[in-house]
């Protein structure tokens, strides 16, 4: 019979192997895209065969619907930890849209793999039950940050928890995504150290601002 501390050597080493596989492939779809990216190119920087990974996966597509999962997951877990509700509601939206900025700067290929999900219409995202079921921690944060700053007299304006979050996420995003085209046409490279500051300043009172009826028509 195989020992059970063999079998658990195996297991050990299988969950290594596809670790490892999944950061490689990771990088070479942000790079290249789903459709660019080449299964023979991920497993030469693996130094394994196609072979062995989809005796993992399965087939590419199911190979970039796990480093979805991969990259999805990583960032609900970051959403649970997040620690804002000890705060005031003012410092507390600040302080979760100033968490989400450096989360998207320091996280550039989830950035990319949402970009180019987005290009199939989520096409691969929908055929994954894992994520369907993944939840999304950050909206309940919001609605609880929301409703305690309208109790307080602090939020003036009627917010949606999906609002503030899609608000929070396309200024984060865009300066990510669009990197390069906006520095072309305006010749500002928007990543660049000396504008981060400023740019995690801005998301944090821009949203601030508007839950306090900055943006109220008069």
């Amino acid at each position: 019979m195989t020992s059970q501390p063999a079998t658990r050597e195996r297991q050990r080493d299988a969950d290594r192997t596809r670790a490892e596989i999944l950061e490689v492939a990771q990088h070479e779809f942000a790079r290249h895209g789903y459709a660019g990216a080449r299964v023979d190119e991920i497993a030469a920087l693996m130094r394994t065969t196609k072979r062995m990974i989809y005796y993992y996966f399965g087939s590419k597509e199911q190979l970039y619907i796990a480093v979805l999962e991969k990259a999805y997951a990583e960032v609900r877990e970051v959403e649970r930890t997040l620690d804002v509700e000890h705060l005031a509601p003012v410092e507390a939206i600040r302080t979760l849209a100033e968490l989400t900025f450096d989360h998207h700067d320091a996280h550039r290929e989830f950035i990319k793999l949402v970009a180019i999900e987005n290009i199939h219409q989520a096409e691969h995202i929908r055929k994954s039950e894992a994520l369907g079921n993944l939840g999304t921690p950050v909206l309940d944060l919001i609605e609880r940050i929301l409703d305690a700053g309208t109790a307080s007299g602090d939020f003036v304006t009627e917010a949606d928890a999906i609002d503030v979050h899609m608000m929070i996420s396309a200024f984060c995003f865009f300066r990510v995504a669009n990197q390069h085209t906006f520095g072309a046409l305006f010749g500002r490279d928007m990543t660049a150290p000396e504008h981060r500051d400023r740019q995690r300043g801005m998301v944090g009172e821009m949203i601030v601002g508007y839950l306090r009826g900055g943006g109220a028509r008069s």
